[in-house]
């Protein structure tokens, strides 16, 4: 749905008020997109898609209360018809897979030059993906060899919810908390606990505990740009 104006628009999810400032000053200095919302969480984002009927979404992986690649199932789900770019300081190596199969239609790291977000928005709103040349090659590899190898190649045997589940236990998220946020039984976090201790090898929940507070602090620790500053000229 285009604006009046023409231009196609574009919906921020990001927690980071920074981040927002900073991608829409990127979109509003071109001529054919224009920023319709913002959003700092999952249970927003929804609000403002039904609210601002944007064209395409840029969607963080890290938000405050929850994964943005279950936003992008919901937002598939409930809103088929608009488009899910991720922009994330999240290793891409990672994440990418995760949401593309959720329905994105790209992702874009935020230390790549800020000329390569316009130019990723109007690829998606054109009907096309665009991933970095690293993931493709991921992905040419998985459906050559089967596998696929990544720089966190531990975290990339979770599942979905045991990713959601870790990233919440590195967050400092109690058992219960996450039960209640997800709509889980306190039982079934407990399970998912100890099938992600197994996968990752680590001997106890203090280690699992510490693990995940440790790989949460790295994805979170360059994500705001002031002034573009992260973003590569």
């Amino acid at each position: 749905m285009a604006s009046e104006s023409g231009k196609s628009r574009i919906l921020i999810v990001d927690d980071q008020g920074l981040i927002q400032e900073g991608l829409s000053r990127i979109i509003g200095g071109q001529q054919d997109l224009e920023v319709c919302g913002s959003a700092d969480g999952a249970s927003a984002a929804l609000k403002a898609v039904a609210l601002h009927k944007p064209d395409l979404v840029l969607v963080d992986i890290l938000l405050p209360d929850g994964c943005g690649v279950e936003l992008i199932k919901n937002l598939v789900s409930e809103y088929p018809t608009v488009l899910a770019l991720v922009i994330s300081q999240c290793d891409e190596t990672v994440y990418a897979e995760r949401a593309l199969k959720a329905g994105a239609r790209g992702f874009v790291m935020k230390n790549r030059a800020v000329s390569e977000i316009p130019k990723a928005i109007r690829a998606v709103l054109a009907g096309e993906f665009y991933v970095s040349p690293q993931v493709a090659a991921l992905a040419l590899n998985r459906m050559g060899t089967g596998h696929v190898r990544s720089q966190r190649d531990t975290i990339g045997k979770l599942t979905d919810r045991e990713l959601q589940i870790f990233q919440l236990l590195g967050a400092g998220v109690a058992t219960r908390d996450i039960a209640i946020k997800l709509q889980l039984s306190i039982k079934t976090v407990q399970t998912h606990r100890e099938s992600i201790k197994h996968k990752l090898k680590l001997p106890n929940a203090v280690a699992l505990r510490h693990f995940a507070t440790n790989w949460v602090t790295s994805q979170r620790s360059a994500r705001v740009f002031p002034n573009n500053a992260n973003f590569r000229e």
